[in-house]
């Protein structure tokens, strides 16, 4: 939570004595009994992350794993558990979008199961250098790769219309025009360059913390990191790539922490399986066929973590698990507004 891909994998952490943040996947067993190793198959780790995941499968089975993230950090991070793993993992960095495309690349699609956990890392959380958070002052930057626009390019250069615009779609926050204009007006005598500054121009344009105690800039931070990312595009377009590359009765599992992502994946299974409607809804009238489901779903209600693991990762709190099994039928057109992805996009 590629995210760096990846669009890139919230799996969360807790500070060490060392006051380090340490690596803990969220919903681990959760994911491994959804996605059911097996001996001789494999799998794709969509947000490689620390590896927490593709640890665990490679440890669950004798099976391999093609392991995508878009952070370029966290692919040099894995050179370890390549080392330990050899031949069983490659690991690549690169959008979990396009992990259809490398599986074939590869040679190993079609593939058994895939888990993608959505997000941003706590590893990147927790480093001040990337700009996610506002815990610890740093450059506005919030890139899950080195490329694109930064946060404080959008910030500082962006209209007040489509800033406003970026952080009530995006952060779901009612605020919006008051923190736009504060950004418009505080920019004007000096650019926005750190998340401090930034979380002080916020904070005084909603005036103090919210009634649950939430940091009255989280939200205009987390719309600003799903914008300059794409994250909710790049989910949709991973989750048809799931679609594409799953081999009949292979596996999708999907970790999401807020509802503007889970939302994305409730929608996309309830479509594929035909709890919505057979027909397809992306296609002119003049070509509209029966679709056949793609996929069966496994829990029709999301997985969350239990009290036991929010006890030692507050950070899981939001986490929510789907699975689904892909049939045989064929892959459905994406239409990403069907499937809630605002089209406000860079």
């Amino acid at each position: 939570m590629t995210a760096r891909r990846r669009s890139g994998g919230q799996s969360a952490g807790r500070s060490t004595d060392a006051g380090r943040a340490r690596h803990i996947p969220v919903l681990l067993a959760e994911v491994i009994e959804s996605l059911r190793p097996q001996d001789g198959a494999v799998y794709i780790d969509g947000t490689f992350g620390a590896g927490g995941y593709t640890r665990a499968i490679l440890k669950a089975a004798d099976c391999s794993v093609l392991a995508l993230d878009r952070d370029p950090s966290a692919i040099i991070g894995g050179q370890a558990l390549k080392k330990e793993f050899g031949d069983r993992l490659t690991l690549l960095e690169s959008r979990f979008s396009e992990l259809d495309e490398v599986a074939r690349e590869q040679g190993v699609a079609p593939v058994d199961g895939i888990v993608l956990d959505i997000g941003v890392s706590s590893m990147q959380l927790d480093e001040a250098g990337r700009g996610f958070s506002f815990m610890a002052d740093g450059p506005l930057d919030m890139r899950m790769s080195s490329s694109g626009a930064s946060a404080a390019d959008v910030v500082n250069e962006a209209d007040e219309e489509d800033l406003a615009g970026i952080i009530y779609v995006f952060g779901e926050e009612r605020r919006s025009r008051a923190i736009a204009r504060a950004i418009v007006k505080a920019r004007s005598e000096s650019p926005i360059a750190t998340t401090r500054v930034l979380a002080e121009v916020v904070s005084r344009a909603v005036g103090g913390r919210r009634g649950d105690d939430q940091h009255p800039a989280t939200r205009t931070f987390q719309a600003l990191r799903i914008y300059v990312n794409d994250e909710l595009g790049e989910l949709a377009r991973a989750l048809a790539a799931a679609e594409h590359v799953l081999k009949p009765a292979g596996r999708l599992v999907v970790v999401t922490f807020h509802s503007l992502e889970d939302r994305i994946v409730k929608r996309f299974l309830q479509e594929r399986s035909g709890k919505e409607s057979q027909v397809s809804r992306h296609l002119p009238p003049q070509s509209v066929k029966l679709q056949l489901p793609s996929f069966e779903i496994v829990n029709p209600r999301p997985l969350t973590p239990s009290k036991a693991e929010l006890e030692v990762n507050p950070r899981a709190r939001s986490a929510r698990l789907r699975a689904a099994v892909r049939t045989d039928a064929p892959p459905w057109p994406l239409n990403e507004e069907t499937l809630g992805v605002p089209s406000l996009r860079r």
